[in-house]
């Protein structure tokens, strides 16, 4: 999810759960007993549908051969259960993988993410994230809540982000995303020609039939949101017209460039939640990439900037549009 700040929640224990085998000597009282009803009475620290995947998989055995659930136990069998974690238990496993440092510092990491790399472990994605890879990078990590991150980008979406590598460089950090005091500035290419300049102030909250979108709300629940936006060239893609635009965020809500762009008439291309369905295939994912990030050092307080360089597959599309070369300043 882009360019959202933490919510609150949860801080990881980093305990690992048991995965020992346990075995089972079954009584006469579990005479007639079916073995999923049997296991679920004698292990109440695991779900009844965490019992089946096991049975389901192989994990338990009665006597030394596999079962399924609904057999029917004597009462004096053997049972032998090797529990498996989890997926969202692996959610917080160090795993190698390449990660494109911009700046390292004892306080914090400035990572240019690139498409296609979830941030933050959720439903769906509990391995292979840029957390993981964090964990391995930095291992001391663990000891910090989520990692350090304390801002995310979209899967789909390029550019820079923060990680904290201490617990007051977090705190710090969140209370300048609060401040509204971090500078994040994006590249999109949208549909269609916007006005020269603008601000978008306009509260986002659940799309009210659809919740894996977000939407434009004057819900209670509904957060502030600001986006201001310059448009920079406008082109052309496939005989229909394109403008390149830089937005800066003021706030930090989920999706909320791709929101606040089509809320005004000028959706996001390559967009698959708010874009236009016919041009869906244009461009694979959404055309953003996060090209500027500027804060105040936890540590030191100087103010710092950087910038990352248009990824590969978006610079083609501006190249497509005749937008290549175009100053981003």
């Amino acid at each position: 999810m882009p360019e959202t700040d933490i919510d609150d929640g949860d801080e990881y224990e980093g305990s690992a759960p048991e995965t020992s085998p346990i075995t089972l000597k079954l009584t006469s009282q579990f005479c007639g007993v079916r073995l999923d009803k049997a296991l679920s009475l004698l292990l109440t620290d695991y779900s009844r549908s965490r019992i089946q995947q096991w049975i389901d998989a192989g994990h338990v055995t009665v006597d030394g051969q596999p079962a399924r659930g609904k057999t029917t136990m004597l009462g004096d069998e053997t049972i032998v259960v090797e529990p498996q974690e989890a997926e969202e238990e692996q959610a917080y496993k160090p795993e190698a993988m390449p990660l494109s440092i911009v700046h390292e510092d004892k306080a914090i990491l400035v990572i240019n993410k690139p498409a296609g790399l979830v941030v933050h472990p959720a439903a769906g994605n509990w391995s292979g994230t840029l957390l993981n890879g964090l964990l391995h990078h930095a291992p001391a990590l663990a000891t910090v809540p989520r990692a350090g991150i304390v801002h995310r980008l979209d899967k789909e979406t390029s550019g820079l982000m923060v990680v904290a590598k201490t617990l007051q460089a977090q705190t710090d950090l969140v209370r300048q995303l609060q401040a509204r005091t971090v500078k994040r500035e994006y590249l999109a290419l949208v549909w269609g020609q916007p006005q020269v300049s603008g601000r978008i102030e306009a509260a986002i909250g659940r799309h009210p039939r659809d919740r894996i979108r977000m939407a434009v709300s004057h819900h209670e629940s509904a957060k502030a949101a600001v986006t201001h936006y310059n448009r920079l060239a406008t082109g052309s893609l496939d005989g229909r017209q394109v403008s390149l635009i830089k937005c800066r965020l003021e706030t930090g809500r989920t999706h909320q460039i791709r929101v606040h762009m089509q809320s005004i008439g000028f959706s996001l291309v390559g967009d698959p939640l708010y874009g236009k369905p016919h041009l869906a295939s244009v461009f694979p994912r959404q055309a953003l990439h996060a090209f500027r990030l500027g804060l105040g050092h936890p540590a030191s307080g100087k103010e710092l900037e950087w910038t990352a360089d248009v990824p590969e597959d978006l610079s083609g599309l501006l190249e497509r549009a005749g937008l290549g070369g175009i100053a981003l300043e």
